[in-house]
């Protein structure tokens, strides 16, 4: 990977070419986790990263703020954008990350201090900053007494006090409640619009839709396993922009259809799309979950169809939220996804109609016949005389498609399923499956 200067002011702040990362495995093969990123930053605008959870999005974020050095490709940051902060660069984290023992001002003053600015200057800016941001008077407070809100505005404060060009938000709002992350995205907006900070430039990272469309400029769409960027959207929306406004809604629906179109080609691992193979990483639904999110499709006034973008406005879910779920029915031929309208199948209203029992038996159907993982391991069950084999043997299996984590959270899925389904049982303490309770 490299990294160059541009000198010329009027150029992008950032510019990445065919990024690529690969984090390694214990020996194994490596997991890729950023293909062929290219993004341009230009000066003022606000930037959105918008895509699932794990697909990259903060790895990229880090790799530009210099906290990783990526596998292959380019960074160009101008050097226009260097001025205080290292590299012009500064970053606001989804998790506060501020150190408890030290006050507001200590914690926002910290950066000035270890680039070794003078004491009177760092104070004065520093005071500036948290003045800035609707902290004054918290300057001796610690964060053990502040709101969520108030301690992510210390983070941004922090991060506005080295008065950068660009500025990194990593899911900054994700950790707080509505209403607060809601007032911290305006007051944020506000500023920007006035004027009133150092930035040149915001990139922000994040998985809610309504949140990308209410406050960027330009949003890229990033794809899962591994992230790259499938799609590029200008919101030509003038601000204060409105939620209920029927161009918002619109495009906010149009996202949606976008983040869930399949791709051409083979299916790839995490899109739970028909034809799945046993390498195919899962993600962790409760049957729980899905059995409600099934309930709640077939009852009025959804009546067995629904729009996705008004069905998580409906259950107060996200995109992130809301897709996985979306995409495990559809796996299970529960359901199936089409743009942005999911619609029961026949066999979902049959499940939703039935009693316990026989709920558990079509969906054992189901698993054993469109998800192959659980049929084998019911297979290797079936095949041993004792009816039992270690769960390492399966784990190992999966690690050679995929990264341990995704590895654990594929098996958890289907232990969770398996049991619920009642085609093997699993006992955590010996990390072992079986027939124990076979259907």
């Amino acid at each position: 990977m490299t990294l160059t200067l541009e000198r010329d002011a009027e150029a992008a702040l950032v510019e990445v070419k065919g990024l690529r990362h690969v984090y390694g495995k214990g020996g194994g093969a490596g997991l890729l986790v950023l293909e062929d990123v290219n993004l341009t930053l230009n000066p003022g605008e606000i930037v959105g990263l918008l895509g699932r959870s794990g697909s990259g999005k903060s790895t990229l974020l880090r790799s530009i703020a210099g906290l990783i050095t990526p596998t292959g490709g380019s960074i160009a940051i101008s050097e226009a954008s260097r001025q205080g902060a290292a590299r012009g660069v500064s970053m606001v984290f989804q998790s506060f990350a501020l150190f408890p023992w030290l006050t507001v001002l200590k914690n926002v003053e910290l950066g000035l201090e270890a680039q070794g600015v003078p004491a009177d200057i760092r104070r004065k800016r520093t005071l500036a900053a948290i003045d800035l941001i609707g902290l004054d008077g918290f300057e001796n407070a610690y964060p053990k007494e502040l709101s969520g809100g108030m301690r992510q505005r210390v983070g941004l404060a922090r991060a506005l006090v080295v008065q950068p060009s660009i500025l990194l938000m990593d899911e900054p709002f994700s950790a707080l409640d509505v209403l607060t992350a809601e007032t911290l995205r305006t007051d944020l907006l506000d500023l920007w619009s006035e004027g009133q900070m150092p930035i040149r430039s915001i990139l922000l990272v994040t998985h809610n839709i309504e949140e990308a469309v209410l406050m960027c400029d330009r949003i890229l769409i990033f794809s899962s396993n591994p992230g790259k960027v499938t799609g590029e959207i200008k919101v030509d929306l003038p601000r204060p922009r409105h939620r209920l406004h029927p161009a918002f809604r619109a495009l906010v629906d149009d996202i949606y259809a976008r983040m869930t179109a399949r791709p051409a080609g083979p299916p790839t691992p995490g899109m739970a799309a028909p034809g799945a193979g046993l390498g195919d990483a899962l993600t962790h639904i409760s049957t729980n979950t899905l059995s409600g999110m099934i309930e709640a499709l077939a009852a009025s006034p959804n009546n067995g169809v629904a729009d996705l973008a008004t069905l998580g406005r409906e259950l107060q879910m996200e995109a992130d939220e809301l897709l996985p779920i979306a995409e495990t029915l559809q796996l299970l031929r529960f359901a199936e996804v089409a743009g942005r309208t999911i619609r029961l199948t026949p066999p979902a209203r049959r499940y939703d109609a039935a009693d316990v029992d026989g709920r558990k038996q079509l969906f054992a159907q189901h698993l054993l016949a469109y998800v192959p993982l659980a049929a084998h391991i019911r297979r290797v069950l079936d095949d041993r005389a004792s009816h039992q084999a270690p769960a390492t043997r399966f784990r190992d299996e999966l690690e050679d498609f995929m990264s341990e984590d995704y590895a654990q959270e594929t098996l958890d899925a289907v232990v969770s399923w398996g049991r619920y389904a009642e085609i093997f049982a699993y006992d955590e303490d010996d990390d072992r499956f079986s027939l124990d309770d076979p259907t």
